[in-house]
């Protein structure tokens, strides 16, 4: 099914998911910089410089990887695709999994050195409450919803806008401010400014990412039972004269 070696796909999945990092990192610092004595100003200057660079970092990795940048997204891709036999494969996943991690790690650090700081300085920003972990549920069922909704129904031209514009609003009507990403969630805990969550935080939002992850996989089964026929979608590999196919993401 792979027409791109492995090693590429792998690398785009470490960039992607480092330059998100450093995206949400990097425009935190820069927010609490620019407006230090207004909380709300900050979380805006934060969520519409992630929005726009998911959107851009889409379209720059999604030919070659499929831009999942996302642990949650790369295993429904898995799961909804197994019986068909289209998305990824079980070894694919594994390598995404780590190749995301691994990137989102990079990412934390690349921001703080950006900004002089101690390449790693572990967040004290305690971030464990149920209400936060509901929010983490509902913002991780919601992204999956939108991006297979999009393979199914053959909207995938909108995939980088509609993604960037969910995970800017999912900052404001979630109580956690959206990370959805387990990936992401591990990388923000090396750095101890505005987007950072403190290394004890992090289990419990990762288990209601997953829980967010059995959420929008049933939502999904139950609205478009025939959805994993289009999980091949959701990993794009076309050639330079092919028009783009479908590209998703992460969160921060």
């Amino acid at each position: 099914m792979h027409s791109i070696a492995p090693w590429r796909r792998l690398l785009a999945e470490f960039l992607g998911t480092a330059l998100l990092v450093t995206a949400v990192v990097g425009s935190g610092i820069m927010a609490s910089t620019l407006s230090p004595n207004d909380i709300g100003l900050q979380l805006l200057e934060n969520s519409v410089a992630t929005a726009f660079a998911l959107g851009a970092l889409i379209l720059t990795f999604g030919p070659v990887s499929g831009a999942h940048f996302n642990p949650v997204v790369s295993a429904a891709d898995w799961f909804l695709g197994r019986r068909t036999r289209t998305g990824l494969t079980g070894t694919d996943l594994t390598g995404y999994l780590a190749a995301q991690t691994a990137g989102a790690i990079a990412g934390s650090i690349l921001a703080n050195l950006m900004f002089d700081l101690a390449a790693v300085t572990f967040s004290t920003k305690d971030r464990a409450a149920g209400h936060l972990w509901l929010g983490e549920v509902v913002a991780t069922a919601g992204l999956l919803l939108l991006i297979f909704a999009l393979a199914r129904s053959g909207r995938a031209a909108v995939a980088p806008a509609a993604v960037g514009a969910y995970i800017g609003a999912a900052y404001w009507f979630t109580s956690s401010t959206s990370f959805a990403n387990p990936a992401v969630t591990i990388g923000r805990a090396f750095t101890d400014t505005f987007a950072g969550i403190a290394p004890a935080s992090v289990p419990w939002f990762v288990v209601a990412q997953l829980g967010g992850l059995l959420v929008g996989v049933g939502l999904l089964l139950a609205l478009y039972p025939s959805v994993g026929t289009t999980a091949g979608e959701v990993v794009v590999e076309k050639t330079a004269d092919e028009p783009l196919s479908f590209c998703v993401e992460e969160s921060p």
